[in-house]
This record gives structure tokens, C-alpha cells and sequence, in this order.
């Protein structure tokens, strides 16, 4: 469809941070920089890994506690190193399908709830089945990058 796309993503490992009580924006900066923390090797290795995209922010209905992913690079995928930051963990994702709109910009909270409302109403009005009480933000872009930008909002299929 030319307004989402149906992706297949396969098992893959993330690191990852749970953010409690902040604004959106806020647990993004906190996370952010907490897990580009551990990849300039605040782990257990003292390795530096590669800066990856996309940049994930699970996003629940009415809840405030937000989770900042970063893909773990492939090379790292078998055996990466633990987190030395307690508050940092990484996690294994299962093999899914998801449904994802995409838009360029500068991504605010309010932008991705946005599109996550408008990629919601297409599947239903489409009787496809998802998860709709969570979506996924993800960012493409360093903050430096001023033109073509690309931002996507993920809703898993059912």
C-alpha cells in the first residue's frame, strides 16, 4: 500500500532502557545517551560498537514508562557484551511482521502519535489485525541531519 508498507523482521537482539516518568522527549535524551554509554563501552567487553539505526521508543497506551532500543550491529548479534549500567539490558526481539508508515521531518512526541493514529486507522479501516495497544517510534537521523530525514511509526501484526 502506498501508505504503510507490511515489513518481516527476523529475531534480533537490541540493547535496551526502560525510562520511568518522564515526557517522551525526555526518555528519549535519557536513553539515548545512557545506551550510547554502553556502546562507547560501558560493558562488560570495555568494547566500542557501532552507532546502528534505527533508534526504537516502545510506546504504550496509557502508559508512561518508555523502552529506547538501539539495534545491536550483526556482528555482535551472537554474543554481545552486558551492560555494565544496571539500567541497561539487552533483549532478544522475536521474528514479526509490522506494519510501518514512514515521514520525513523532525520527529516530535506529538508527530509520531500522529502518524501512529493515522497508520491505526488505515489497518482497521483495511481489517487488519495488530497490536494496538503499543507502537514503536523509530528514528533514522543524527539531531545534525537538517534535510531527508526519515522517521517511521511500527504497529505489530497480529
Amino acid at each position: 500500500a502506498k501508505d504503510y508498507e507490511l515489513r518481516q523482521y527476523e529475531t534480533a537482539k537490541w540493547v535496551s532502557t526502560v525510562i520511568k516518568g518522564e515526557t517522551q522527549k525526555e526518555a528519549m535524551r535519557q536513553g539515548f545517551w545512557k545506551l550510547f554509554h554502553y556502546i562507547q563501552g560501558k560493558n562488560e567487553k570495555e568494547m566500542k560498537i557501532d552507532m546502528t539505526v534505527p533508534v526504537t521508543c516502545l510506546v504504550k497506551s496509557g502508559c508512561a514508562d518508555f523502552k529506547i532500543s538501539f539495534f545491536l550491529p550483526h556482528e555482535h548479534q551472537d554474543s554481545p557484551p552486558q551492560p555494565t549500567d544496571a539500567d541497561v539490558f539487552v533483549e532478544e526481539r522475536k521474528a514479526a511482521g509490522i506494519f510501518v508508515r514512514s515521514f520525513g521531518g523532525f520527529a516530535s512526541p506529538e508527530k509520531y502519535a500522529e502518524e501512529a493514529e493515522v497508520l491505526s486507522r488505515i489497518l482497521r479501516n483495511r481489517g487488519q489485525p495488530f497490536h494496538e495497544d503499543f507502537f514503536y517510534t523509530a528514528g533514522y537521523d543524527s539531531p545534525f541531519k537538517l534535510f531527508n530525514r526519515h522517521n517511521e511509526v511500527w504497529y505489530f501484526k497480529k
